[in-house]
Formats: C-alpha cells, sequence, structure tokens
C-alpha cells in the first residue's frame, strides 16, 4: 500500500513538473531560438548532475552503460529538440493531444518489439483517458491543424518516449534512477554545448533583461523539468510499471487547467468531467502492470 501511495504522489508531482514545462519552454522562445532553449535544457542538466554521474559510472555495468546512454538521447535529447521546433508553430493543445499518445506507442512499442505482455483492461483504461483528454483540450481551446508538419515532431517524440519507457523497464530494473539518469545526462553536455556554439547563442546580449528571463526560464525547465523529473520517471516505472509511467501524459492537463484558472479562466463541467474520466482512465491502468514474457535477457 505504501509503495501504491507513493507511486501516486511521483505521478502527481511529475504531472506538476512537466505540465508547467510548456510554460518555461515558452518563456525561453522569447528570446532564444528552439535549439538554443532545447540545448540550454540539456546543458543544465547535465550540469547539476555531473558531480553524481562520477559515482554512477562505477555503480552501473559497463555493459549497460550504452543502453544508459541511448536512454538519455531517446527519452530526452531528441525530443528536447523537436517540442522547443514545434512549439514556434502548432498550438499548445494540438502538442497535448499528440504528447498524451505516449501510453499507445508504449503498448505498440512494447508489444512488436520487447515481448510486452498487456490486457484488455489495460488498453481500455488508455483509452478512456485519451478520450477525457481529447475533450477536455478540445472544449477548452480551438484547435488548429495548420502545419501537420510539425505535429509530425510532437508525434515523433512520443514515439520516442515509447522506446524509452521500454528500454527502461526492460533492462533498468536493478539500476538506480539518479544512476541512470546523471550518466545519461552528463553524456548530453557536451552536444548540447556544441549546438549553443553553432547557433550563435553566445552572441546574445546578456544584459537584455528578456535575454536573461529565457536564460533563467530554460534553465529551471532543464534543472527541474529534466534531470529532477528524469529521476521521478525512471523511479515511477521501475515500482509502477511502464504503462502506469507513460500515462504521467494524461496528468499534464490538468495542471494546464489549474494554469488557467489562476490566470482567470473559468472551469466548466465538461472541464470537471473530463478530468474525472482522465484520473479514472489512469485508475484502471494501474490496477495491474504490463510484464514481460519469461524469456533469457542476453544482456
Amino acid at each position: 500500500m505504501h509503495k501504491n501511495w507513493t507511486s501516486w504522489l511521483v505521478f502527481a508531482l511529475l504531472a506538476i513538473i512537466w505540465g508547467s514545462s510548456f510554460i518555461l519552454m515558452k518563456e525561453g522562445l522569447k528570446a532564444f531560438n528552439p535549439y538554443q532553449v532545447a540545448s540550454l535544457r540539456m546543458l543544465s542538466a547535465g550540469i547539476i548532475l555531473l558531480p553524481f554521474a562520477i559515482k554512477a559510472i562505477q555503480r552501473v555495468p559497463s555493459n549497460k552503460l550504452a543502453l544508459v546512454i541511448l536512454s538519455g538521447i531517446l527519452g530526452n535529447f531528441i525530443p528536447a529538440y523537436l517540442f522547443c521546433i514545434a512549439e514556434t508553430q502548432i498550438d499548445s493543445s494540438l502538442a497535448g493531444i499528440l504528447n498524451s499518445l505516449t501510453p499507445m506507442f508504449t503498448i505498440i512499442v512494447g508489444v512488436l518489439f520487447f515481448k510486452v505482455q498487456t490486457n484488455l483492461a489495460k488498453i481500455i483504461g488508455m483509452v478512456i483517458g485519451f478520450i477525457g483528454l481529447s475533450v477536455l483540450l478540445a472544449a477548452g481551446k480551438n484547435m488548429s491543424f495548420h502545419n501537420l508538419s510539425f505535429a509530425s515532431l510532437v508525434l515523433l517524440a512520443t514515439l520516442f518516449y515509447g522506446i524509452n519507457v521500454n528500454i527502461v523497464g526492460r533492462y533498468m530494473q536493478q539500476l538506480g534512477s539518479l544512476n541512470v539518469a546523471s550518466i545519461a545526462f552528463a553524456f548530453l553536455i557536451i552536444p548540447s554545448a556544441l549546438v549553443l556554439f553553432t547557433t550563435g547563442y553566445f552572441k546574445n546580449d546578456f544584459t537584455n533583461p528578456t535575454v536573461l528571463r529565457s536564460l533563467a526560464a530554460s534553465s529551471v525547465l532543464g534543472i527541474i523539468g529534466t534531470s529532477m523529473a528524469t529521476i521521478l520517471f525512471y523511479y515511477l516505472v521501475k515500482q509502477s510499471g511502464m504503462l502506469f509511467g507513460s500515462m504521467v501524459t494524461y496528468g499534464i492537463p490538468v495542471v494546464a487547467v489549474a494554469w488557467g484558472l489562476l490566470d482567470g479562466e473559468s472551469l466548466s463541467g465538461v472541464q470537471i468531467g473530463c478530468l474525472g474520466l482522465i484520473l479514472f482512465g489512469v485508475w484502471i491502468v494501474n490496477r495491474g502492470h504490463l510484464r514481460f514474457t519469461k524469456k533469457q535477457d542476453a544482456s
């Protein structure tokens, strides 16, 4: 029971952190281009976790290091750039709906390539949550599909998320969350710094208040919205299963609605009902976990 409540607490905390990330991303884009915002996000996360990575290298088996680095690239590095680029052309409602496809990709990738077992109840729970999310966002904002090419970038990011969740669930169950995250982000310091250098980031006027605000927002996005959130996410996947972990994407709209209320927006009965539907879907999924079939793991 304690583990169950801990998982729900981590779930809620992740929803709050990632639900607030869109605001920080938007603030960062006021002064920097999307490549710079994403690079600052990865760089700040890597620098914060670098001291832990030094010890983590000794704790993670050498045959797992490549997978840990791959997890960082697929689950954080590439999606960070895809989301920042997409956010320059599509509205947040569309991005939120597409981002919620992560659990679906988790199931599809898991069943097709990772020999994951699932059941009808979990699929129903996922569908219920997605329906609730779609109606919630449709009721709150007008969605624009004017640029499907940029929308496809978010879709691609969710595919990478689904692959990463399966990698974590299958190969990293015995590795500490802090060890995995610190090694992954420490490896991303150099490529992130190179992107900043080649995109002219250091030519910005750092006495400009707008630039400083964007820098602060991008740094907080990396330190809290990436490094801290990734550690919590790895922990959640290990404790409560891959699909429940991926269902965090359904909790993000709850935070978005809360931000709207703080900004003076009203909450309709339809929106309240949709939020309840989302949580009901998550509850159904959490009644059991996805499992890998019993087979020898060559790794």
